[in-house]
């Protein structure tokens, strides 16, 4: 059997099945980027589940596997030369697991970086971005008088919007093919409806997004990794 126990995590989130892929994750934008994955390329995994909270993601035993105390995160037993290995950022996982099975990174080194180019413009624009206006929209930011932070975020949504609309005309998917750029974007998109803020970045003005949307949520792995780890 599998031995797991140089990672501490396995101590505060026990694994069943030590031998398939372990993931730590709650269903955030961020955190289902990884089921989704999963259940896409059809990797038998294991789902453990983290809460947002400070007692789940800054305790001792999360922090020994993502310092950066968010989720997620996986274990894989499995790893480059038959040794486990260990990683965090929604991103690299994306990376990592569709270079390990070969699925959903496209079928030539120029779809590879393609594919690779539009995970970044979601990790590094669209996650951030659509975060802070989730902050200035509906959490504690919602609170400050001063109109400037929340309109900042929200003209830069809506210009990632403009890219991602015109990106999308006459496509199904981001890059033609669908892949992990998809998984990383769409569930981003989703979230708008969740901040409340889907009439203030013209949502329903751009129909190839809608569409887009729809298309990926109808998907049976999208369905299932929208909910996985369950909320509780």
């Amino acid at each position: 059997m599998t031995d797991l126990s140089a990672f501490p995590v396995t101590q505060r989130w026990p694994a069943e099945n030590p031998g398939i892929l372990q993931l730590y994750s709650f269903p955030t934008p961020n955190g289902v980027k990884a089921s989704i994955a999963l259940e896409e390329m059809g990797i038998a995994y294991e789902a453990h589940r983290v809460t947002l909270a400070d007692s789940d993601v800054k305790s001792e035993a999360y922090l020994s596997l993502n310092p950066n105390n968010k989720i997620p995160a996986i274990i894989d037993p499995n790893g480059p030369g038959g040794e486990p290995i260990a990683l965090f950022e929604s991103g690299a996982i994306l990376i990592y697991l569709a270079e390990k099975t070969g699925k959903l990174i496209g079928a030539s080194p120029a779809e590879k970086y393609h594919t690779i180019q539009w995970l970044m413009f979601q990790m590094g624009g669209v996650g951030p971005m659509f975060g802070q206006l989730g902050f200035f929209a509906k959490f504690a930011g919602a609170e400050i008088e001063d109109p400037r932070p929340k309109e900042r975020y929200l003209n830069e949504a809506k210009r990632l919007l403009a890219v991602l609309e015109k990106a999308l005309e006459g496509k199904d998917w981001i890059t033609g093919t669908y892949s992990i750029a998809d998984i990383a974007i769409a569930p981003w998109l989703g979230g708008l409806d969740y901040y409340g803020v889907r009439e203030d970045v013209g949502w329903f003005d751009m129909p190839n997004l809608v569409a887009y949307l729809d298309r990926f949520r109808e998907r049976p792995a999208v369905q299932i990794g929208m909910n996985t780890p369950p909320r509780g």
